[in-house]
């Protein structure tokens, strides 16, 4: 009555048999002590003497006086079935489990498992597993610290009943504990390594532990090689909770395997009659799922971090297929089922991957069905186009500046003295104007013919109707921009090596968004830009040139700071009234946020100064450039509106006058 549990210790050694071993031995068998021997009983006079064993006296009394108590009986040797079945203790240590495990018994073991089953499964939820105790070696020093310690933990995390690490186990210690120990004799630290595998394999199943605590929905699988014979190395089971569903394989010898996991083994059932049958099970049953031809199961690896799709159909057919080294384990939780449709194409999905998994799913779906609109951008934006547009942007430039002025020609023909000297050899421009004139001639027709595929994907994405006329003047227009874009240094960029790269996508994001009209083409581009992940596209090409992830992404946010501000820039140019609507534009803007870096430090919020200054100089960059005007093919465009880098002048003077701080610029800015 003052305990809510008790343990029993080393209660197989059974009261009623040794009792009668020890002091009423039966006739002729001579007793473990002689002398009691003239005390001897025989079987019926003993029974009549005491009838029912001690413990299951214990039960029934407990039951009956302080049914809230629970008793945990310690029963080795083998004998937990019988403290379960016949004595019905509550809870019992599992010593096969740690035993068998160990010793790689595995047939043994599953038989033990699948006995069970055919008796009662819930006596399963009545076992301690465990791989160490007070009395044994220590975890670390019969498991090791490899694979085989986590298959074999894996095991007890995820089997019905109840999980019990030792003292020290998850640590690693090797001193083997007693109950009599006031303090470690040991000074052992904890094993970190082992400690954050624990957390990163071990703890997050301890927290699914209702998806595998229960037995009701526990089935036994026997693994299959491709030969057809079962491999009783591998222990393949699957549980449940309502709609939630979990499976674990486990591979318990130093070997490789491979098979099929398809019929579980037979489990009992009662009937309506009290009655007990025996039933199998399908996999496909087991996990809960449809046998038709557009179902699909959807299930994730948390320790792996990846999903993987199968056909529900194939699952039933021919169940699931794994590969299994030395003590490979795989535990398989969030089983769902899902449709392929036109809008789904689940089916396609599987296929692509054939049995691979990913770290999304549902992003992998999604950039299937973003593939048509994904792929024609890769066409323009990708590190070979990139590339290949840059290098003759740097040939014309290089073309323009290698032609020296007169003025420059008289000087070098004088020497100091007044004398003449032989002038030194002009240098000359790499190629000809007009071999540069025809590579031009050549990207623009290209980029043109590709931008006609992408407004052809963003129209049936859209799902707007084909407009030929005014795509072609688009494409036309995209063709024009980058021949300016190419013959236009970048000026205020020297220093950037990806000042181009960040051009170019500007201006086909931008350019893109014009596919459905001018009205709101800055909105819609950059709500593409993520939603149809051409955001990633741009990162990944930036990082194959040489940048690293994160200044690709700035450089993304930046290309979206652009599109969405420049007339907001434009415009504060023109009228400094709308200056403070640019600067809260860009405060609240998300994109411009990262960019900028700001954060809230004492209650304000600041940001970075030199990304400030790079936003200002590429908002004159790209205002310029779309407020130039197009000379001839040789002629340089030259910028109209001298106001964009007055107005970039005051916005750098007054961040640095408000200290960086959002709210001070705000105030202070003026023209």
């Amino acid at each position: 009555r003052r305990f809510p549990v008790i343990r029993l210790d080393a209660a197989m050694t059974l009261a009623k048999k040794h009792y009668q071993r020890l002091w009423y031995p039966e006739p002729g068998s001579g007793g473990a002590i002689p002398s009691r021997a003239e005390r001897g009983l025989t079987r019926e006079e003993f029974d009549r003497a005491m009838p029912v064993e001690f413990w299951r006296e214990v039960v029934d009394r407990v039951a009956a006086e302080s049914p809230d108590t629970l008793l945990l009986a310690e029963a080795f040797w083998l004998m937990e079935g019988y403290f379960v079945r016949t004595l019905g203790m509550h809870r019992v240590y599992n010593s096969a489990f740690m035993n068998m495990l160990r010793d790689e018994e595995n047939a043994n073991y599953r038989s033990v498992i699948k006995n069970t089953l055919e008796f009662d499964a819930d006596v399963l939820k009545r076992y301690v597993n465990f791989m160490s105790n007070p009395d044994e070696r220590t975890a670390v020093d019969q498991f090791g610290t490899g694979d085989k310690y986590f298959g074999v933990c894996t095991l007890m995390a995820t089997l019905p009943g109840l999980p019990m690490f030792g003292h020290g186990q998850v640590e690693g210690f090797t001193e083997r504990y007693g109950m009599e120990f006031r303090r470690a004799g040991l000074h052992e630290t904890p094993d970190h390594g082992l400690v954050e595998r624990h957390e990163r394999e071990i703890f997050p199943l301890l927290h699914c532990r209702h998806v595998f605590a229960e037995a009701r929905n526990f089935r036994l699988f026997d693994f299959f090689t491709t030969d057809g014979h079962v491999n009783e190395d591998v222990f393949a089971y699957s549980n449940g909770s309502g709609h939630e569903r979990g499976l674990v394989i486990y591979h318990n010898r130093y070997a490789s395997t491979a098979g099929w996991i398809r019929t579980s083994a037979s489990y009992a059932v009662k009937t309506a009659t009290d009655a007990k049958e025996l039933r199998r099970q399908s996999l496909g049953e087991a996990l809960g799922l449809t046998a038709a031809a557009e179902c699909f199961c959807v299930f994730r690896d948390p320790v792996a971090g990846l999903d993987y799709i199968r056909s529900s159909n194939e699952i039933f057919e021919r169940g699931l297929y794994a590969h299994l080294d030395a003590y490979r384990c795989q535990v398989f939780l969030q089983f769902r089922e899902v449709a392929s449709d036109a809008h789904h194409p689940w089916a396609d999905l599987a296929g692509e991957l054939g049995g691979r998994g990913v770290p999304d799913i549902t992003s992998e779906l999604e950039a299937l069905n973003l593939r048509p609109v994904v792929l024609p951008f890769r066409e323009l934006v990708n590190p070979g186009a990139f590339g290949w547009l840059a290098e003759i942007h740097a040939r014309t430039l290089a073309a323009r500046t290698q032609a020296p002025a007169v003025g420059k020609k008289t000087k070098r023909a004088i020497g100091g003295n007044g004398k003449a000297v032989t002038p030194a050899p002009e240098p000359r421009p790499t190629t000809a104007p007009d071999a540069d004139r025809d590579a031009r001639e050549q990207c623009r027709s290209e980029v043109e013919a590709k931008f006609g595929r992408l407004i052809a994907a963003v129209r049936i994405r859209a799902e707007e109707g084909a407009n030929d006329q005014a795509d072609d003047a688009l494409a036309a227009q995209v063709g024009a921009d980058l021949d300016r874009a190419i013959r236009w240094d970048c000026a205020g960029h020297e220093s950037d090596p990806f000042a181009f790269a960040t051009r170019l996508g500007w201006l086909f994001v931008r350019s893109a968004g014009r596919a459905s009209g001018a009205s709101r083409s800055a909105a819609r581009a950059r709500a593409w830009l993520r939603a149809w992940r051409w955001d990633r596209e741009l990162a990944t090409t930036l990082v194959e040139m040489g940048a690293d992830a994160p200044e690709a992404s700035r450089r993304v946010d930046l290309i979206e700071t652009l599109i969405g501000h420049a007339a907001r820039f434009d415009l504060a140019a023109s009228d400094p009234a709308h200056v403070p609507a640019l600067l809260e534009a860009l405060w609240s803007d998300d994109a411009a946020r990262r960019f900028l870096q700001v954060n809230e430090h004492q209650d304000a919020w600041w940001f970075h100064r030199e990304s400030f200054e790079m936003l200002v100089q590429w908002l004159v960059s790209v205002s310029e450039f779309e407020g130039a005007q197009d000379g001839s093919a040789d002629d340089v465009p030259r910028p109209l509106r001298p106001e964009f880098r007055s107005l970039a002048t005051e916005l750098i003077r007054s961040a640095a006058a408000g200290g960086y701080r959002v709210d001070r610029v705000s105030a202070s800015t003026t023209r």
